[in-house]
């Protein structure tokens, strides 16, 4: 009997006008509409963030990718530093 959706619509609009009235439908489509809007309004920032979240989790690896290539470097300029004080040391020793 009701199972076509068109058949619900109906009831509801039915119900609406008896417990609402005719003057107060507008005003409940109105303020529904506004919690539709909100509501897509929140999906979208939370949408946002997730995504700016996701850049974040991949701009991460680069980043200690590079904190660890400037560690490698230091390590290396300072053993290079020792040993030219090494040689600095030899020269003089000579």
């Amino acid at each position: 009997m009701l199972t076509n959706p068109y058949d619900w619509i109906i009831i509801l609009v039915v119900i609406a006008v008896l417990f609402f009235g005719a003057s107060k439908i507008p005003e409940l489509f109105r303020s529904m509409g506004r919690a539709v809007g909100e509501f897509k309004k929140g999906r979208m920032e939370s949408e946002m963030e997730l995504q700016q979240l996701q850049q974040q989790a991949l701009q991460q690896p680069l980043v200690q990718q590079k904190e660890s290539r400037v560690e490698d470097l230091e390590k290396q300029i300072a053993e290079l530093q020792k040993q030219l004080e090494e040689l600095k040391k030899s020269k003089q020793s000579q």
